[in-house]
């Protein structure tokens, strides 16, 4: 059985681009997914993940818009990379595997891997007029100069955080209360059987 944070996908945390580039993002599995659908997805706030490319069957590459995934399973990782960045791209994106319970037996999720996408401003280097594409694989360091602004993290964090406080409150709090609630309810209603309600 598997549950949301298992090691069978892994990727780098944390990426960064500038506006006008390219940015891809590795994500590593493990040997038994090779065949399963790839996906990349976008967090949004108290809302499912919102599939932006997703690989079918025995697709190995599937593009939508800027964003692009491609397969890899010689090497088993999987590779998206978006396209001319803007600064509406930065955010709380996710790696994931589609699993099906008859292929992937005790699998309650799709393994998934968060990552965090921070879009500087573009550079005004003479360099930055030729197209580059920054790639980034499994959890490293990133140099001091390619670390995203406290406030774009900070952003994303705080999104992130409110999503599982949100969710905590909802499983933990939310659902018990109303449950206790119903049977309170359901109790005090119930038919009074004995000699005096004959």
């Amino acid at each position: 059985m598997c549950l949301p944070g298992c090691l069978m996908l892994i990727g780098p945390s944390m990426v960064t681009g500038a506006v006008g580039e390219s940015l891809s993002v590795h994500c590593q599995y493990e040997e038994k997914f090779k065949e399963n659908d790839k996906y990349w997805c976008r967090e949004q706030l108290f809302k499912p993940c919102d599939k932006i490319v997703e690989t079918r069957g025995l697709e190995r590459e599937k593009a939508k818009g800027r964003v692009s995934l491609r397969d890899h399973p010689s090497q088993l990782n999987f590779t998206v990379t978006l396209r001319n960045l803007t600064v509406e791209d930065e955010g709380i994106y996710w790696c994931g595997i589609h699993v099906t319970w008859a292929k992937d037996g005790l699998l309650l999720f799709d393994p998934i891997f968060r990552v965090v996408v921070s879009v500087s401003p573009a550079l005004t280097t003479a360099s930055s007029s030729e197209s580059s594409t920054r790639t980034l694989g499994p959890p490293t360091s990133l140099p001091a100069h390619t670390r995203p602004s406290t406030t774009g993290q900070e952003t994303s964090e705080l999104r992130s955080l409110l999503s599982s406080i949100h969710f905590l409150l909802l499983v933990f709090l939310k659902v018990p209360l109303l449950l206790s609630m119903l049977s309170a309810v359901l109790w005090v209603n119930r038919p009074l059987w004995g000699p005096r309600g004959k």
